[in-house]
């Protein structure tokens, strides 16, 4: 079976990936600055990143997603049909 891969930036698409797979809102810690939360990555609880995350809400991970311009590259299934957990955010 071959992965599915995919490429959105719509919001509901993606807070609804995330959400199937038990994932959350974050944004690398480090690189938070004043009010600009930082680069943007979607956490599951339980799996290193090697970043140190931190978990914020949706409205705020938005706001950056869209003032950064970026789009959302997804697979929905990994290639023996489990559901994938990879995505990564790409300029548009």
């Amino acid at each position: 079976m071959a992965t599915d891969t995919n490429q959105t930036t719509q919001h509901d698409a993606i807070r609804l990936w995330a959400d199937d797979r038990g994932g959350h809102p974050a944004s690398v810690g480090s690189t938070a600055n004043g009010d600009d939360v930082g680069v943007l990555r979607i956490f599951f609880p339980g799996q290193g990143s090697g970043d140190e995350l931190d978990t914020i809400e949706w409205d705020a991970f938005f706001d950056k997603f869209e003032e950064a311009k970026l789009a959302f590259v997804y697979e929905t299934h990994t290639a023996d049909g489990e559901l994938s957990r990879f995505g990564k955010f790409v300029s548009r």
